[in-house]
């Protein structure tokens, strides 16, 4: 109760309605409970009968996890011991000497001052990883196996069993393995395409070296890129998770409620470097044409457009004068390849290929080494607002195909940019001025030194430091020169008609 009796010295008649009160309110509370609980017990009822769900979802985890234990192994590296010839101590010097004890002779210096030979720890490691063919062939990430002269792989009976490296691509962080066994449980590779953010999912490895380790969580997003794999320039395309992933998580299955492989466990985002909620997985989509490449010929064989590609924000739609949102924006086209044959030019939005959509070039990029070279792709186009259709031939991604792409170009990470010497038929495709002459710049990152300097895709670097500017590694230069001297770098810089004089610090 709330009310404080003051005054005790009251008469009888009021004492006793006083009494009265206090017993009805007294009662109240008895009464009030007695509702509550029959409610409580109704609610309590329903509940029961509506647990079917939870226990639903339980059974569904429990069903996966079962179908999953003879498909998931764990994974053991070794890196054998390696012998480092190092120098010695160097000389002892001469005062030194003279204070050690005669007793220790020459021999002990000339040991201290001669090369030696030194041993190097073995080198560990552990991972996961699925079988995908029931004779023996079993997918991992690069990284788990990279570096390694052994592999186990632990079975979930319990055997151990010694493991070849058939392929490994770390422009995608994959790696193939096949032991000698028959009659595995191969999975089922499932869409990860068809995954939807807030669909449920099971992360399933050796976090810690805990085998079969069962996690649950959902799809938190997709196609998130990290650059993270290949030094930045790798293929990535991530399904994002809260299913905890820890290290020796790395190369086990994500798997739908299905039983469906969706994803292979690849990284965390993490200050501790244990899960906080935050992990990736390279969707089965990306890495199927992977695997398929390297159990057929031991590497990967990829399609090559020779085309620059990007993303499209309001910035670059309102500064090429794009007429579309979304698409892979190609910058720029190399002579003499596909996309150059097929008529594509720079300012092009690709919108389609093969009737799916297309809504960044990071997406563009992925489908086309996905595919195999020889292969005719069909590419819906935006061109100054017109749709157009275009079929391009993809050759093969070779080494001397990205030594010719990127021949005479670079750029500078410091200030955040990459430039490309300007050539007539840029200057005519680009619609700039001539004669052709200086650097056109074809990236600038966000948040850059270049990017706070005023500096835009599309401007020409006419020169720099006074000096007229032929090649990247002419600028380079240039700028290394302004860093050492303390001072800004000043450059002539032209913006379709127009000269500027910009200064980067």
């Amino acid at each position: 109760m709330h009310h404080q009796w003051k005054n005790l010295s009251m008469t009888f008649g009021a004492a006793l309605c006083g009494a009265l009160l206090v017993g009805a309110i007294m009662s109240l509370p008895q009464q009030m409970t007695s509702g509550t609980y029959a409610e409580q017990v109704n609610t309590a009822a329903d509940a029961r009968e509506n647990l079917n769900t939870a226990q639903g979802l339980s059974s569904a985890f429990r069903n996966v996890a079962d179908a999953m234990r003879p498909s998931v192994v764990s994974i053991s590296t070794e890196a054998t011991a390696k012998v480092v010839r190092s120098r010695g101590g160097g000389t002892i010097p001469p005062e030194l000497r003279r204070q050690l004890p005669p007793w220790l002779g020459d021999d002990i210096f000339r040991q201290f001052e001669q090369q030696q030979d030194m041993q190097q720890p073995r080198q560990t490691g552990m991972g996961s990883g699925v079988i995908i063919r029931e004779d023996g062939y079993m997918l991992t990430n690069n990284h788990v196996v990279e570096g390694a002269d052994k592999v186990k792989v632990e079975l979930s009976d319990g055997r151990r069993l010694d493991a070849t490296i058939v392929g490994t691509d770390p422009a995608t962080d994959l790696a193939v393995l096949k032991v000698e066994a028959t009659g595995l449980a191969a999975v089922k590779l499932g869409d990860s395409d068809a995954i939807q953010v807030g669909d449920w999912v099971l992360a399933i490895g050796s976090p810690f070296g805990l085998d079969q380790t069962v996690t649950a969580g959902i799809i938190s997003g997709k196609n998130r890129v990290q650059r993270i794999i290949g030094d930045g320039e790798g293929f990535e395309d991530f399904l994002q998770t809260d299913a905890a992933i820890n290290p020796g998580n790395s190369g086990g299955p994500l798997v739908n409620l299905h039983g469906e492989v969706v994803g292979i466990n690849t990284a965390i985002l993490s200050r501790s470097g244990a899960s906080a909620g935050i992990g990736f997985a390279i969707p089965i989509g990306l890495a199927r044409p992977v695997v398929e490449s390297i159990i057929e010929s031991g590497s990967v064989r990829r399609g090559f457009l020779g085309a620059q590609v990007g993303d499209i924000n309001p910035e670059i739609k309102e500064e090429f004068g794009l007429k579309v949102d979304v698409g892979a924006l190609i910058r720029g086209v190399l002579d003499g390849q596909p996309a150059a044959i097929a008529g594509l030019q720079p300012g092009d939005v690709v919108t389609h290929i093969n009737g799916k959509p297309v809504a960044s070039g990071t997406q563009l990029r992925n489908f086309v080494a996905s595919v195999k070279p020889g292969t005719k792709v069909q590419m819906t186009v935006s061109r100054n607002g017109k749709k157009l259709n275009v079929s391009v031939d993809l050759q093969e991604r070779t080494d001397d195909a990205l030594a010719l792409f990127n021949g005479g170009k670079g750029g500078n990470t410091e200030i955040g940019i990459q430039v490309e010497p300007l050539t007539e038929e840029m200057t005519r495709e680009l619609n700039l001025p001539g004669p052709a002459s200086g650097l056109l710049v074809t990236s600038v990152e966000d948040d850059s030194l270049a990017a706070r300097g005023g500096l835009q895709v599309g401007d020409v670097i006419e020169s720099a430091a006074g000096q007229p500017l032929q090649s990247a590694d002419q600028f380079n230069k240039v700028l290394e020169q302004a860093k050492q001297s303390g001072r800004g770098l000043q450059m002539v810089i032209r913006r379709g008609n127009v000269k500027l004089l910009m200064v980067i610090r």
